[in-house]
């Protein structure tokens, strides 16, 4: 009987080491003093929700997980953006000829200045899709251009594959590559890139 008590916390220790081990990724950022803590929940819930997902699509596409989830949260606004929330565009990539779109409006960074333009967006069944999507613009370049992110790629690191991102033309932002840097310094989200 006292062997199967001992067997019997020694499993629970066992179970209980290795939970701890899955959750050190929910809640490694210490929550910003201006942010609630709802807010830090939900926005550690949304990453942990696109990590998954996103390292997946760093061993099939090469594009480093931090990046599809920085992106999507710079370019969303934390999900918060109506092409992101309505039409589950994480990315603000721009609709193909044959493809579901909507129409609406942005800021492009043009000769100097912010201006406001009509964009015609893709349209998406779900974040997942909208993912997917984006790993393969990366991966497999425009139609004009199949080696158009091919820094992004070659990249082993997620601040140089970050620079690369307006060097290779997917922001007109000149600050792009700082503000996506520091959201994934902030919320450590290279910890979720794949060691290769």
């Amino acid at each position: 009987m006292k062997q199967w008590l001992v067997l019997g916390a020694l499993s629970i220790f066992v179970i209980l080491i290795i939970a701890g081990m899955f959750k050190s990724e929910e809640k490694v950022v210490e929550k910003p003093t201006n942010m609630t803590n709802q807010t830090y929940d939900a926005r550690v819930a949304w990453i942990n929700e696109l990590a998954p997902y996103a390292r997946e699509l760093q061993k099939k596409y090469g594009v480093l997980a931090s990046i599809s989830i920085g992106q999507a949260i710079l370019e969303s606004n934390w999900n918060s953006s109506d092409l992101a929330s309505q039409y589950h565009n994480l990315y603000g990539v721009k609709a193909d000829a044959n493809q579901r779109s909507v129409l609406l409006p942005t800021k492009e960074y043009e000769n100097g200045e912010w201006v406001t333009i009509n964009g015609r967006f893709a349209v998406y069944n779900s974040w997942q899709d909208s993912m997917h999507a984006h790993a393969k613009l990366l991966a497999h370049g425009t139609s004009w251009n199949p080696q158009q992110y091919a820094h992004v790629l070659s990249a082993k690191d997620y601040a140089t594959a970050a620079k690369a991102l307006t060097q290779d033309g997917y922001a007109t932002d000149p600050t792009y590559a700082q503000k996506l840097i520091e959201i994934i310094n902030t919320w450590h989200l290279n910890r979720f890139d794949r060691k290769t």
